[in-house]
């Protein structure tokens, strides 16, 4: 059947309106179903894996890209996926310390965490920042459950002391390392649809609290919980073969190259830590790395949900 033109409509200006053969806005709807389709795919492949995040750097100083990374989270957890948040907090840890008249003191780049330190690590980290950013979440539409001290604490660990050049232990008040993560607590909120959120510290046997570095923290728990993938949220692109050069950005690496790449200097500074947080992390068994730019908008769906990613992936090699 032949539909006929209404009245005063030429027949060219019909032809070009036809929503079938295209015009800006129809070929914006396709790019974005493409993009969905590209997506499909890992949807599929990590639904119900768990994928431990740490949080941390210059992104948590910004309202707007902190935001955006929980938005990504609340993403992750919508189609199926099972994201675990691990946090840490320097920045708003010092400027807690200068309110309270303290003055930070650093011993071989770590945090000395005396008594009243402590307190402070507690209050802005354990509990200030943890149900910020959960309130965050919750505001974006998702669901999350912080877990500190105060409500489920699921790090345990011990004291630790880093020897020196002549390798006598250097004393760095109550700083620990996690020995023990709670998996059931964890895994009984991933299960129901909420967003686990860890503070980096632990306690002891004996209830002693103790400051923990959050890379170290998230590795740990990505260890025990025998996740999927471990992103760590940097203020840089990744891995670079260039300090200086964004554009050098290597996009995958094994843990031979990475280790040949510390060797070599290449990976240098203050990149080598998380690196090396990426490769204690395959050794425990976690398949896959990341370490990408948290400020980028929507760094984390780039990374996980496209081919190429946005970032460095640290693999084993086989």
């Amino acid at each position: 059947m032949v539909t006929a033109l209404p009245a005063g409509l030429p027949a060219a200006a019909s032809i070009s309106a036809s929503p079938l053969l295209g015009g800006k806005p129809l070929k914006e709807a396709i790019a974005k179903a493409d993009v969905l389709i590209e997506a499909l795919g890992f949807i599929r492949q990590f639904r119900d894996k768990i994928t431990v995040i740490k949080l941390g750097g210059s992104v948590m100083e910004t309202p707007e890209s902190l935001d955006s990374l929980l938005q990504d989270i609340v993403f992750l957890e919508t189609v199926g996926m099972r994201p675990v948040l691990v946090h840490g907090g320097g920045a708003a840890i010092t400027r807690g310390m200068e309110q309270a008249g303290l003055q930070a003191r650093w011993v071989d780049g770590r945090r000395y965490t005396d008594d009243a330190t402590l307190k402070i690590v507690e209050q802005v980290l354990g509990y200030q920042i943890n149900t910020d950013i959960v309130d965050r979440i919750e505001a974006l539409g998702g669901r999350a459950a912080p877990l500190n001290f105060h409500t489920t604490n699921v790090l345990f660990g011990e004291r630790i002391q880093l020897p020196d050049a002549q390798g006598n232990p250097i004393d760095l008040g109550h700083v620990g390392r996690v020995t023990r993560v709670d998996r059931r607590s964890i895994e009984n909120l991933c299960y129901a649809g909420i967003v686990p959120v860890i503070p980096s510290m632990c306690i002891d046997e004996k209830g002693q609290k103790y400051n923990v570095n959050a890379d170290t923290a998230a590795s740990t728990v990505a260890a025990t919980l025998g996740a999927e993938k471990m992103l760590f949220l940097s203020d840089v692109n990744g891995v670079r073969r260039v300090k200086s050069d964004p554009d050098s950005l290597i996009n995958s690496l094994t843990d031979k190259d990475a280790r040949e790449l510390i060797a070599s200097g290449v990976i240098e500074a203050g990149m080598i830590p998380k690196v090396e947080a990426c490769l204690d992390t395959l050794n425990a068994g976690v398949r896959k790395t990341h370490i990408i730019d948290g400020r980028l908008r929507h760094s984390i769906l780039l990374e996980i949900y496209t081919t190429k990613g946005i970032g460095t992936e640290i693999v084993a090699a086989h």
